[in-house]
């Protein structure tokens, strides 16, 4: 007598049965995710400690410094944004002067 399987794996047929290993894949693919969600969350717990060891390294600056360097940054802006409104009004000059 010849055994005959199928193709098909979710085909019933001659041992092991198609139900028999979908019942295996099932719970090989349970354990599978759980598996990927413990990573998940594991990876996602060592982003965080890597973040916290990070924020440990940083250098902040003192509150002095912040205060000098801002009004500096507004100091510069401030000059530029009268240069070029200074050289705004000198061009609409000459070139009201050509007709």
């Amino acid at each position: 007598m010849v055994e005959r399987r199928s193709p098909k794996p979710d085909v019933e047929g001659s041992s092991p049965s198609g139900r028999e290993l979908t019942n295996k894949r099932k719970k090989l693919m349970s354990q599978d995710k759980k598996v990927q969600q413990n990573n998940y969350k594991d990876s996602i717990i060592a982003y965080f400690k890597g973040v916290k060891a990070e924020w440990s390294k940083v250098s902040w600056p003192t509150r002095r410094q912040v205060v000098v360097e801002a009004v500096i940054v507004l100091a510069v802006v401030i000059f530029f944004t009268l240069v070029v409104y200074f050289m705004d009004i000198i061009f609409k000059a000459l070139l009201g002067l050509i007709k």
